[in-house]
């Protein structure tokens, strides 16, 4: 598992990240969320040694990371970092070798991630004749080979076309799925809630919600649909609630006793007819601009 700890980095008067501390747990995905600004790309690079902290730490396994660990990381940077004028496939075999990977065994492995992302055919061709969507694709196989202990993403799924997407998906539920500990940040929420296992929001410099996408709609307030088949303005003056939003004989209400919601169904039967009473599941975006408000 990889721990980060209380993470601190300034610029200056500005703190960047302030006491980041979360877990990226081995088999699973982990989504790492927040505005621009918010700390993510400074508390990834702090987590790959591209910057020192100033406080706070990352532990792996129970013990501070090191610099031969970081070389088992595949990490992908929020830049680009590969070489625009270099054949792919070479490029790409030789970052391999440079991690401790056989030559022979390298290309097999970039050969099969080329073919599984459509780009089978284009490893003789230069990195800057690809489309920007095909560069991301062979900077995400980048971070692929060798077969890394842990994955750290920046923005994967930026640029990619809905194919891609699943394909980028499917792969890292498979690391996952072997072990891997995989934290991406992304802001293509609706994308992080439908495929990660635990998130991380950030917000200022510092986590503002974490935990499972059950966990955090656990905290989020209680709020249920209701459509009557009368006007619904009543609701208004109901103890225990806060009508969010009400149109004719539907409404939004918003939980604020144990119980009330009871005590509004029981009165709106009494009313008339009961269309839809049900609980509201919020959206990760719903969640995310409540904690970070």
């Amino acid at each position: 598992m990889l721990e980060v700890r209380e993470l601190t980095r300034r610029f200056g008067d500005l703190v960047a990240v302030d006491h980041v501390t979360f877990d990226v747990p081995a088999g699973g995905l982990t989504g790492f969320v927040g505005g621009n600004g918010a700390g993510k790309t400074t508390t990834m690079r702090m987590v790959m040694g591209v910057l020192a902290p100033h406080g706070g730490e990352v532990r792996w396994d129970g013990r501070p990371l090191t610099r031969a660990d970081r070389r088992r990381f595949g990490y992908m940077p929020e830049e680009r970092g590969l070489y625009p004028k270099q054949p792919i496939l070479d490029q790409l075999v030789y970052l391999a070798q440079l991690r401790g990977m056989p030559a022979a065994a390298a290309r097999t492995e970039v050969q099969a991630l080329l073919d599984r992302f459509g780009l089978a055919d284009r490893g003789k061709e230069h990195l800057e004749k690809l489309s920007l969507g095909n560069q991301q694709r062979v900077q995400i196989i980048a971070a692929l080979v060798p077969r890394p202990r842990a994955l750290i993403l920046d923005e994967p799924f930026s640029g990619l076309d809905p194919t891609a997407i699943d394909a980028m998906a499917d792969l890292l539920r498979e690391q996952a799925r072997g072990g891997v500990p995989v934290v991406f940040s992304s802001h293509q929420l609706d994308l992080v809630d439908r495929i990660c296992d635990r998130l991380v929001v950030m917000s200022g410099g510092r986590v503002a919600a974490a935990g499972t996408g059950e966990e955090l709609r656990a905290g989020a307030p209680v709020r249920y649909r209701v459509e009557l088949d009368r006007d619904t303005g009543w609701l208004r003056g109901a103890e225990g609630i806060h009508v969010a939003d009400v149109d004719g004989p539907t409404a939004l209400i918003e939980v604020l006793r144990p119980g009330a919601e009871q005590q509004v169904l029981t009165e709106a039967t009494h009313r008339g007819q009961v269309r839809d009473f049900s609980r509201v599941v919020p959206r990760l975006s719903e969640i995310y601009r409540e904690v970070t408000a």
